[in-house]
């Protein structure tokens, strides 16, 4: 129930945010417009939610998300229509969803560690792995020549 909750939250202020900037300002139909809100969804829901949010930082998967909103709007909307200037559209659109995204990341931290917590499994969030290191470095033996024997 979390998953779909979450899923329309992001759909629809993301088809608001996409029909504003692709729709009003550059002239993309609103079917176009709700093809692309649809399958960015669904692969940032995935990619960026599910798999990145957890193991990184909120900024981390907002520039993820960027870049994943970025090639898939340029890509998408040079096979959907004939506009000239695809790159600046699919720039700006990018940039409100990243803002977007930046803000749905917190919405989701706060919201859907509550849900694992209660079913028990616990989100290990950033995990930082680290290594001991020795100051015995080099061999105590007497055929090993030291630097301070000299």
């Amino acid at each position: 129930m979390q998953h779909s909750k979450a899923l329309a939250i992001k759909f629809i202020a993301s088809l608001v945010l996409l029909f504003v900037i692709l729709g009003l300002i550059y002239g993309m139909s609103f079917g176009n417009v709700f093809i692309i809100t649809a399958l960015l969804g669904i692969v940032s829901y995935i990619l960026g939610d599910m798999l990145i949010l957890p193991r990184s930082s909120n900024a981390v998967a907002t520039v993820a998300d960027f870049g994943l909103a970025f090639v898939l709007i340029w890509f998408l909307s040079s096979i959907l229509t004939y506009g000239d200037n695809l790159f600046i559209m699919s720039l700006v659109a990018a940039a409100g969803v990243a803002l977007f995204e930046y803000f749905f990341h917190g919405y989701l931290v706060r919201n859907m560690t509550e849900a694992s917590t209660e079913t028990g499994i616990v989100n290990q969030g950033n995990l930082q792995y680290n290594t001991e290191a020795s100051e015995d470095l080099t061999p105590v033996r007497p055929d090993v020549r030291s630097d301070d024997e000299e």
